[in-house]
């Protein structure tokens, strides 16, 4: 119900729902990975149900695809459509040049492929994911689980000379055992607190041998949508304009979900 849910939880749905609405019969849409990214799984699964919306959803993980599945949107691989019109995804961070760090969900593989492969890529996020400099949320780093403490190593010596805080570099955990992605790597968590020149950064990780793809998303991201509790959407671009767009009623949000997993 609408009223249980947190003022973070309402502004994700809000942010959702209105880059939900932007998807037009016929489209190909990437579907992102997370909390925000459900909510916008089920608007677009609603839409599907009440308004016929004719469109093909392409996940960025197995949970995505089970969600989206579950709820009725029609679903194809990539490799099928061979390209997006749209991919709609959640961020841990973003600058004011749209930049982000994903990956918290442990999805940033495939996510940076489908968000690469469309035609336009739209964030949507609370507004607590904005951040003057990239760094406060730990950058995730996919890496193949042979020699993965040589990786660490190699990436820990990369870290010295680049304009970082930190160099703390964790392996993720399940309990005592390593996270593992879907496509069965492991993600080494790098705690850098802030990071100055995050372009070159991603260049360097990516040529370390053993690192399959980092959560830096450079020019890839075309809009963000900022979602508030009290229903507001504000969209950003990459110009640095912001936008006020409608205020949404909050009064059918219990009508639609009540919890939008995770």
């Amino acid at each position: 119900m609408a009223q249980d849910l947190s003022p973070i939880e309402t502004a994700k749905f809000m942010a959702a729902r209105h880059a939900a609405g932007i998807v037009e019969s016929g489209m190909r849409v990437g579907l992102g990975t997370g909390s925000t990214a459900a909510w916008m799984v089920r608007c677009l699964a609603e839409r599907v149900k009440t308004e016929g919306l004719r469109m093909t959803g392409v996940p960025t993980s197995r949970r995505t695809a089970d969600l989206a599945a579950d709820l009725g949107i029609p679903l194809a691989s990539l490799d099928e459509v061979k390209w997006l019109d749209l991919t709609i995804d959640g961020a841990d961070e973003f600058d004011a040049e749209l930049n982000l760090i994903k990956g918290g969900g442990a999805a940033l593989l495939q996510e940076k492929i489908v968000a690469t492969a469309s035609d336009r890529m739209i964030v949507i996020a609370d507004a607590g994911k904005e951040v003057a400099q990239l760094g406060a949320f730990p950058l995730p780093v996919e890496v193949i689980p042979f020699g993965w403490q040589t990786t660490r190593r190699l990436i820990e010596e990369m870290l010295v000379g680049m304009d970082v805080l930190g160099h703390d570099c964790r392996l993720r955990l399940v309990g005592d055992r390593p996270l593992l992605t879907d496509e069965s790597n492991y993600v080494i968590d790098l705690h850098l607190n802030r990071i100055g020149k995050a372009r070159h950064l991603a260049m360097l990780l990516n040529q370390i041998p053993g690192v399959v793809e980092n959560g830096l998303f450079i020019d890839i991201c075309d809009t963000v949508f900022i979602g508030h509790a009290d229903g507001r959407v504000m969209m950003r671009d990459r110009t640095g304009a912001t936008q006020a767009e409608d205020r949404n009623d909050l009064s059918d949000l219990s009508n639609i979900f009540a919890n939008p997993g995770d």
